[in-house]
């Protein structure tokens, strides 16, 4: 603000200077015509000689003189017309500095400290200024504010939002989502308004460990989204803990870190394999080596145990093991990170996701029927998913029956008794990242690609369990959703990004082509927002602009629509998801 406020005093002044210069210069071209006394003529005056005045001859309106006269002329109205608007930008550059000390001020007294000396000595005088003569016009004292006083201002904002060692912080986001295509039905055609709230507590307990915990809103049963659909008859809407953890980085060691709990990811990833509402369970232990080569910067470990679910191994009551067995992901990843030029960074991720019994998900994904909505066996509500699962999953359904006079009759009520995936889980998943600075800091570039291989796919084939034998009272039956094509294992995702959204007037674009094969993922882990979990092919454009540093607007559209492999119909429409947000941070 300083410097600005100088730099507009000085080009003032400057002009202040042309205009005198011209004014001068105007008064010799005058006497070089004869329009004012010459030296002669002072002479015969001084000797008592009466003067003798001259006739006025017209200056020659082709001359040198009167060309260059005429040029400095429309100069000078040029800069006056310069003059008059630093002079008004100058008045609305004061009225801001005033208001900023001001909140200065504000914020101070809110945290109830000292005011800053520096700041209260420039503040007096600028108010005064600012007060006595809004227009400058009789302020002939620069002023001299300190360049980091909007940095002060942000650290106090910072400060207010400190209590000991807890800090907090969180947003608010709301969304306007319109659907169009799809099925030729229309089923999927829909507007619909959803909102996101989420609200962070961490706190640094002390030089070794850390912790924090989360809460946000949308669907409990549903891992992958905190939106939450304005709907249900103006009824309350739910908030859960979504992130609750403790992290230990030992100050003699500072290398490793260790986090339990439900915690953010602590690998890089895209949404091919995890959506980024999703805060896994679990411990993972990270190690971080930083070099000093030219090229390579830094080697990364990251290993993870992130257990799901908890089901008995029998359900036979005369079974002699009826343990709860655990279903887990064990996984791991290398990064390294690469100094390629002045301008360009380069990531290199590799990693291993290994679902270990993954047909508990495949059980609480299952529904009976619409009456008979909760999760066999656990009797809670089933896994919700933002899209629609496409994994081969074979399902053993339990329908009740009457017997009368040898002839069994359907009593209408069923219930699901197994369900299981016909993929086991094994991603291998690479990733590639380069970030480039260009001349302006407002847009740099990222370019980022994942590759991701289910190398079990349809692995899990020779486990299925066979039908159940009927009895007098239940009659058993099996379904398959898809069958299983060990070819349909692989996921794309490329991605370019331009510009940043932090600061003020920031925009940022991004472009994403993401393609998933049937078997490639855990298809209710991924993004949730594409047209379905997997056997998809989908595009996302985003355009995302900073209002404030604390106030974004975004706009996403995701177009997408399933794979067509090995089918003679014809592909399905393309699905147009339009989302709309305003988001804004604390």
């Amino acid at each position: 603000m300083s410097t600005r406020l100088g730099t507009k005093r000085k080009g003032i002044a400057a002009m202040l200077a042309l205009s005198l210069s011209i004014g001068g210069f105007a008064t010799r071209v005058a006497a070089a015509n004869g329009d004012g006394d010459s030296a002669g003529g002072n002479s015969a005056s001084s000797s008592g000689a009466p003067a003798t005045p001259k006739a006025s001859s017209p200056a020659d309106p082709n001359s040198p003189t009167v060309l260059e006269l005429k040029e400095l002329e429309a100069s000078v109205a040029e800069q006056t017309k310069q003059f008059d608007q630093h002079s008004k930008e100058l008045d609305e550059e004061r009225a801001a500095l005033h208001d900023e000390l001001s909140r200065i001020a504000e914020l101070e007294s809110k945290l109830g400290v000292t005011p800053d000396t520096e700041l209260a000595a420039v503040s007096a005088p600028v108010a005064a200024a600012v007060v006595a003569d809004p227009s400058g016009a009789q302020q002939n004292t620069q002023t001299t504010v300190p360049q980091d006083w909007s940095t002060r201002v942000g650290n106090i904002e910072d400060r207010l939002k400190n209590f000991g060692p807890f800090s907090f912080s969180g947003d608010i986001r709301l969304r306007d989502e319109p659907f169009f295509g799809g099925p030729s039905n229309r089923s999927l055609d829909q507007n619909r308004e959803r909102f996101r709230v989420r609200f962070n507590i961490n706190a640094k307990l002390n030089d070794d460990f850390s912790g924090g915990f989360s809460l946000a809103s949308g669907d409990i049963n549903d891992p992958t989204t905190t939106n939450q659909t304005l709907a249900n008859d103006y009824t309350r809407k739910t908030i859960a803990i979504d992130k609750a953890y403790v992290q230990y980085n030992p100050h003699e060691f500072k290398e490793l870190t260790l986090i339990g709990g439900k915690f953010a990811y602590p690998w890089y990833n895209t949404e091919l394999t995890w959506d980024k509402d999703l805060n896994p369970d679990g411990a993972a232990e990270t190690l971080v080596f930083n070099t000093d080569t030219p090229v390579l910067k830094k080697i990364a470990l990251v290993g993870f145990e992130l257990p799901f679910a908890q089901i008995a191994k029998s359900t036979v009551s005369t079974a002699p093991d009826q343990s709860a067995a655990t279903s887990i992901v064990y996984g791991g990843q290398l990064q390294a990170t690469f100094q390629l030029g002045s301008r360009v960074k380069f990531g290199a991720f590799t990693g291993y996701y290994d679902y270990h019994d993954a047909d508990a998900i495949a059980l609480a994904l299952a529904r009976a029927s619409s009456k008979n909505p909760q999760t066999p066996l656990t009797g809670l509500l089933a896994l919700g998913t933002g899209n629609t699962v496409q994994n081969s999953i074979l399902t053993t359904t339990a329908t009740n029956v009457v017997t009368v006079g040898g002839t069994s009759y359907n009593t209408g009520v069923t219930s699901i008794t197994n369900a299981q995936f016909e993929s086991k889980f094994g991603l291998f998943d690479s990733l590639a990242r380069f970030d480039i600075t260009t001349p302006s800091a407002k847009w740099p570039i990222a370019i980022i690609g994942d590759y991701v291989q289910n190398t079990e796919a349809c692995a899990n084939v020779p486990f299925l369990a066979a039908t159940p034998a009927n009895t007098s009272t239940v009659h058993y039956s099996q379904s398959a959703n898809f069958s299983c094509n060990a070819n349909q294992r692989r996921g794309y995702w490329a991605e370019a990004q331009v510009g940043r959204a932090q600061k003020r007037g920031d925009w940022q674009f991004d472009y994403t082509r993401i393609f998933i094969e049937r078997e490639a993922v855990l298809s209710n882990f991924d993004y949730s927002d594409i047209r379905q979990g997997s056997n998809v092919s989908e595009h996302r454009a985003m355009a995302i602009y900073q209002f404030h540093r604390n106030v974004q607007g975004s706009f996403t559209a995701l177009i997408g629509r399933p794979l067509n492999f090995a089918s003679e119909s014809k592909p399905q429409p393309w699905l147009e998801r339009l989302q709309f947000d305003l988001i804004y941070s604390f």
